[in-house]
């Protein structure tokens, strides 16, 4: 089971990977482009994702609500007019931080209480947080390929099947 949670995990970042490749090769403009979309433009669902990770490392490390949204607020004002080149570091440090999380603990279904001022109390596991984060993940990737077609341009391929097919050498 922990392998199955760490294969997601390094699934959540190939996929991010390939979406910050992908928006590399477009023009640079791009990236901060206003958007009629549910974010108002491809910069604003990549913060997003970021601060959203973020958010459920520091739930499954077992921060508590105040302290994630110090967190959060820190991070959002190192995010302010960062470049795609930029996010895409430090998203990718980011995941270090993840990698080491999950690979450190031996039990990835243990139990864990999650405490929300506005949702109540949640009891999960880390293995289903850590799925929150990847199919989280992977509807934000959704919405970037929705803004780059409205804006023409086509959108990466990152489906988990890519990703198995890549990782087996079939595919690059």
């Amino acid at each position: 089971m922990k392998q199955d949670t760490l294969r997601l995990y390094d699934y959540h970042v190939w996929a991010n990977k390939r979406v910050f490749n992908h928006l590399k090769e477009l023009p640079s403009e791009v990236y901060q482009q206003e958007v009629k979309s549910v974010f108002s433009s491809l910069e604003q669902v990549v913060i997003h994702l970021f601060k959203t990770d973020v958010v459920w490392l520091c739930a499954m490390s077992d921060k508590n609500y105040e302290e994630i949204q110090q967190i959060i607020g820190k991070y959002s004002a190192e995010m302010e007019n960062k470049t795609l080149e930029e996010m895409e570091s430090k998203y990718l440090k980011f995941s270090e931080q993840y990698i080491d999380f999950l690979s450190s603990h031996e039990d990835l279904n243990a139990n864990k209480t999650l405490k929300h001022p506005a949702f109540g109390q949640l009891e999960t596991r880390i293995s289903e947080l850590a799925q929150h984060v990847v199919n989280h993940g992977t509807y934000h990737r959704g919405n970037i390929t929705a803004m780059l077609r409205q804006l023409g341009y086509p959108g990466p391929s990152t489906d988990y099947i890519f990703y198995l097919y890549e990782k087996q050498g079939n595919q690059k």
